[in-house]
């Protein structure tokens, strides 16, 4: 009998353990400012994977851009952050911005290309990257990788970042409110197609929008920075004012987690995004370059997750 009520407590313990909750696993998402794309797509990866993947809560968080998120992955396997590549080679590698602290990255997707915008206005004598000589710019957020791939250009250009141009370190959407009132001349912003904030600089009364071609820089840099940019276009249709198709070097985008991430929960994070692929178009059509056959190692600086690896394997993707 003593038997039997051991059992029976035993039994009734696994029942009301197994009715328990599961422990909820949260993740974070390290975007940029809410003047981006990464904000966006950021919240919307948040949203799917907090609806489709069991017990995870995921919510996306409003940073500085690429180099903070990085930081923020950096000893927390909770976090996955957007980041361009010379950004996270840089983490990676442990130099310029992380010189001497290498940060344990591992890439689970390709996502799209990000384009290096030199946005001005008529009336501001700039037409070229060396006409900004001397004149008042924005380089990007502290944080950004905008000011990494901004000072890249400028150095490209031949211009001294400290010496030729005055400089403010401004979020896109701040950089278009102090165009708008004649506090700097010209600002760099790399971003998806297209940038709200600079979609509504080129909506605004009175004002003509003026994109500078730097294409032709993309050697020096990739020279200096190896294989990280390559000559691109925006489209003269995609920002209302441009009178041509602009230039421009572009780099391409990764999202990223610590290499302690749980391959369990990598592959859950990977698995969901391409499956509801759909879902995130809706919220930002950039995203329409999920794809998996650009899930390729040469087109990442950073070793791919293995619980990523898992998912693309099923998926017949030869990554390596």
């Amino acid at each position: 009998m003593r038997i039997l009520v051991k059992w029976f407590a035993l039994l009734l313990c696994i029942s009301l353990t197994s009715m328990q909750p599961a422990m909820a696993e949260n993740i974070s998402i390290a975007t940029g400012g809410t003047g981006g794309v990464y904000y966006p797509i950021g919240g919307g990866i948040a949203s799917i994977l907090s609806k489709k993947v069991p017990g995870m809560q995921a919510t996306a968080e409003v940073t500085g851009g690429s180099v903070d998120n990085l930081k923020l992955i950096d000893g927390d396997a909770s976090y996955i952050g957007m980041t361009m590549s010379d950004a996270g080679q840089d983490a990676y590698k442990g130099e310029n911005k992380f010189k001497g602290k290498k940060v344990p990255l591992r890439t689970l997707m390709i996502m799209y290309p990000n384009r290096m915008h030199v946005v001005t206005v008529e009336g501001r004598g700039i037409t070229k990257i060396s006409d900004l000589k001397g004149k008042h710019i924005s380089t990007g957020s502290p944080g950004s990788a905008t000011e990494v791939m901004a000072f890249r250009v400028l150095e490209a250009a031949g211009l001294d970042k400290d010496k030729d141009v005055k400089r403010e370190r401004l979020s896109v959407a701040e950089s278009v409110n102090a165009v708008k009132d004649n506090k700097i001349d010209a600002f760099f912003w790399v971003g998806g197609l297209p940038t709200a904030a600079v979609t509504d600089l080129a909506n605004t009364p009175g004002t003509k929008i003026k994109m500078i071609d730097h294409a032709d820089l993309v050697a020096a840099m990739n020279k200096t920075y190896g294989k990280l940019y390559i000559e691109d276009t925006i489209p003269k249709a995609t920002y209302r004012g441009m009178e041509q198709d602009n230039k421009q070097a572009t780099v391409m985008n990764l999202l990223v987690a610590n290499e302690k991430m749980d391959d369990k929960t990598a592959y859950n994070i990977v698995k969901t995004i391409f499956e509801s692929r759909d879902d995130l178009i809706a919220v930002h059509k950039d995203t329409a370059d999920f794809k998996l056959e650009n899930q390729k190692a040469a087109a990442s600086p950073i070793p791919f997750h293995p619980g990523a690896l898992k998912y693309y394997e099923e998926r017949g993707i030869k990554v390596n």
